[in-house]
C-alpha cells in the first residue's frame, strides 16, 4: 500500500497547525456567521491502494486541483465539542493521472464540510463530497468516458487572519462509473490535500 499521501497529509497538518497565531483572540462566531461565503483553492496528491485485495491493480497516482465556492447556511450551531458550522459548496475539480499513464478526470463536485470551532484559530473539519465528470482513463479498473468521484476526509484549518485560513487534510477517495459501462471495478485512493480559504460576508 502506498503510504506517501498519508505521510504528506500528516506532515501538512503539522505544518498548518504550527502556523497558528495564538497572540490575538479569534472570534469564530464573527467569521462563521450565517450567510457568509467561502472561496477556497486547493490541490492534492493521491495514490491508489488495494482495498478489495485484487490480484492486480494499476497503481494509479494523480494530482488534483479545485476551486470551491461555498456558503455557511446556518452560521454556528451545536454545543461543547460539536460546536461548529456547516459549509456547503460547489467545486469544479480536475484530476490528472501521472502513473502509470497520462489521463484525466474533470467535473463538478458538491462538497459538505463541518468545521469544529472550539480550538480557536485551529479549526478541525470533516468533509464529504460527490462529483460527476468526464474521463479518458482506460485501465482494468475502469474504462469509460463518464465517472463519479466521491471522497470523505478529515483535516484542520489554521486562521492566519480573521478571514483567511490555510488547511491540510486526508481524504479517502473512490472513482467508478456507477455501472454505466464495463468494466467498473473502480479504484480507491489515499489523498493528501492542502488549500487556502477566504471567508467574507
Amino acid at each position: 500500500m502506498n503510504g506517501r499521501p498519508l505521510r504528506l497529509a500528516g506532515t501538512a497538518l503539522l505544518a498548518v497547525t504550527a502556523l497558528a497565531a495564538p497572540a490575538r483572540a479569534f472570534d469564530s462566531g464573527q467569521t462563521f456567521t450565517k450567510g457568509a461565503y467561502v472561496v477556497s483553492a486547493e490541490s492534492g496528491y493521491g495514490a491508489q491502494f488495494n482495498l478489495e485485495g485484487k490480484r492486480t491493480q494499476s497503481d494509479l497516482e494523480f494530482f488534483d486541483l479545485g476551486v470551491r465556492v461555498s456558503v455557511l447556511p446556518f452560521g454556528t450551531s451545536g454545543a461543547g465539542p460539536l460546536y461548529g458550522a456547516l459549509e456547503v459548496g460547489l467545486e469544479p475539480f480536475y484530476l490528472g493521472y501521472t502513473e502509470p499513464r497520462s489521463a484525466f478526470w474533470a467535473g463538478l463536485a458538491a462538497v459538505f464540510r463541518y468545521h469544529f470551532l472550539t480550538l480557536g484559530r485551529v479549526v478541525p473539519y470533516v468533509e464529504l463530497a460527490g462529483a460527476a465528470g468526464g474521463t479518458d482513463l482506460k485501465v482494468p479498473e475502469i474504462d469509460s468516458t463518464f465517472a463519479f468521484l466521491v471522497w470523505g476526509g478529515v483535516g484542520a484549518s489554521v486562521f492566519l487572519t480573521d478571514s483567511t485560513a490555510v488547511y491540510a487534510g486526508y481524504r479517502l477517495a473512490h472513482n467508478s462509473n456507477g455501472n454505466t459501462s464495463d468494466p467498473n471495478r473502480g479504484w480507491q485512493a489515499h489523498v493528501a490535500a492542502v488549500g487556502v480559504s477566504y471567508y467574507f460576508k
